[in-house]
Formats: C-alpha cells, structure tokens, sequence
C-alpha cells in the first residue's frame, strides 16, 4: 500500500493535521496512517479522508512522550510502503511566556515529543525511502525555531533542534531523490494556540496549508506562507542585543500577555 503517514499528539495539532493530509493525499492519490495515544479522536479525521477521498485509513495507537513505542510503530507499519512522512507531533508547554524555572515540570515528554519522535520516525521510514530513490518527509518546526526566544525556551529549542536536523538531512539525501522540508510557521490559530484571533499574521489552519503546499518543493526550509516570511525577515534585522535585552522580555509578559489574553481563548 502506498501511503502517508503522519504522527499526532492531541487535539492540539489534529485541526492542522486534517487539512496537510486532505490536501496532500488528494494530490498524490495515496492511503494515510495516522499514529496518536488517542486514536478515538481521530475517527472524524479518518471519515472524512475517506469519504472526501476515498482513500483508506489505518489508525496506530502510541504515545509520543514515551520512549518505548517504536519497535511497536516499527511492527505495525511492517510490509507498507510509506512515500510521504509528516511529523507533525507537538507539546507547547505554555502559550503564555514565562521564564523557564516557572513552565510545567514535563520537560522529558517534551523531548520525547518535540525530539525523539522526529529522529525516530525519520529513521524508521527514511531507510525504505532511500532504497526506493523517492519520498517526502515534512517536519513541522516553529518560526520560534529560527533564533532563540526567551521566555518559551524549551519549546524554541525543541524547535530549532527540528529545523537544523532536518536542514542536515536534506543535504544527506537530496541526492538520493528525497524531500526532507521544514515548516517554520509563526502563528496559526489551533487548539495548541487556544485558537487565536485570525489577521493578517495569524492564519486559519486551512489558510496556512494551502499557501504552504505550494512551497513543499522549493527550498530545504521555509515558513510556509507569505506573511510568515515577510515576519520572519522583519525579526532578523532586529539587533540581538535588543531582543534579548530585559527591556524585550518586558514586553513579552506585558504587552504581548495581554495580546493573547485578549485574542485567545484563556481562561
């Protein structure tokens, strides 16, 4: 079976997820297996990839904060051939910025989750890609990812560790026929981003993946939409001796905190 395979955490990505393999998998006419520690809240997602595309849906139950799921994983993809892997996995530990002693106490599952599972998974599927010549793998990494940022540092790490991972592995194996891209986005509006107000930054999942289809072939990175690369290339030029200045993280827990609490849904 020709298939996409795509690994989810929670709710958080799953609204992102539906519409990357709806747009994908109708592109290339290919099944899906989706892999997540709830796969009862991914039954909607699988009828309705069924019954827009008439492609078939495997469902494989794992948790990405474990570290002892992929001899599992590794069994029940035995005897597929997978052409497109989207790691799509994701913890935010906190949408609101705080200093690092002061996040949630999970710092291992958000390794396994933000880390272990992109090597893993990579390293599953990317062998079978390799002696096939072809095959498309899609990370999904954070524009918070492109420079340090203070106040969500662990999640920033995690995400820069991501990009350049994946940036390394597309020099490896371009050669060999494979696409290994990095999504950077900045915000999209998702249960993981409390569904944030929409503007002209703040993409709708949908908004996003469309515009973001359009890049899978050129460059080993990008932020997948225009508005994104345009912010991107705005914080670039901004002196790192300002954006890391106490003055800088002021504003984070002022003013930007009052932004999401005014523009999300915090309670």
């Amino acid at each position: 079976m020709d298939a996409a395979i795509s690994s989810v955490t929670d709710k958080a990505v799953r609204m992102l997820l539906k519409t990357v393999l709806l747009a994908v998998t109708a592109r290339q006419g290919l099944n899906v297996v989706l892999i997540s520690r709830t796969p009862e809240k991914l039954q909607a997602i699988a009828a309705e990839i069924e019954w827009t595309i008439g492609s078939s849906v495997k469902i494989i139950q794992a948790d990405f904060t474990k570290d002892d799921i992929y001899e599992y994983i590794k069994e029940k993809l035995k005897d597929l051939e997978i052409g497109i892997l989207v790691n799509n996995v994701g913890m935010l530990p906190n949408l609101l910025p705080r200093h690092f002693l002061n996040t949630p106490d999970d710092i291992q599952s958000l390794i396994h989750c933000n880390i272990t599972s992109v090597v893993k998974m990579t390293q599953l599927i990317l062998k079978h890609m390799e002696s096939r010549r072809k095959g498309l793998i899609l990370n999904i990494s954070s524009g918070v990812a492109l420079f340090p940022w203070p106040l969500y540092s662990t999640y920033s790490a995690s995400k820069a560790f991501v990009c350049t991972f994946s940036k390394a592995l597309q020099a490896e194996y371009k050669e060999k026929g494979i696409i290994i891209q990095v999504l950077t986005p900045y915000a999209v509006s998702t249960p993981m981003t409390k569904y944030l107000n929409t503007n002209m930054i703040t993409k709708t999942a949908d908004e996003f993946v469309k515009e973001s289809l359009n890049y899978v072939t050129i460059g080993d990175e990008t932020c997948g939409c225009l508005a994104h690369e345009i912010l991107a290339s705005i914080l670039s030029v901004i002196p790192s001796w300002a954006f890391y200045s106490s003055v800088f993280q002021k504003m984070l827990l002022t003013r930007y905190m009052d932004y999401l609490k005014q523009n999300a849904n915090i309670r």
